[in-house]
């Protein structure tokens, strides 16, 4: 577990370098493992290694609380859906 006084000082500095940068100052290191988390499944990385990869005993609080859809996720499931009726036909 990161002590507080290091995460804050890492929090602020993300936040100087994102002011320096002009990105969004809202992003803090937490929201990285959201967007990490998201990514790699995106890339189809097993929620097994994800899960590892997070340090995370639970599969439940790495998909419930880290994993979010992307939109290339949702691109991907219209595609697959699409082909599936096609399939059908």
């Amino acid at each position: 577990m990161v002590i507080p006084s290091i995460f804050k000082t890492v929090q602020n500095r993300m936040k100087r370098l994102l002011t320096i940068a002009e990105l969004n100052t809202d992003l803090t290191p937490h929201s990285l493992i959201h967007t990490h988390t998201s990514l790699l499944a995106e890339a189809g990385v097993s929620l097994e290694q994800i899960r590892d990869r997070l340090g995370q005993s639970d599969d439940q609080i790495t998909q419930n609380v880290y994993l979010h859809v992307t939109q290339e996720m949702k691109k991907e499931a219209s595609h697959k859906f699409t082909q599936l009726m096609r399939s059908l036909r």
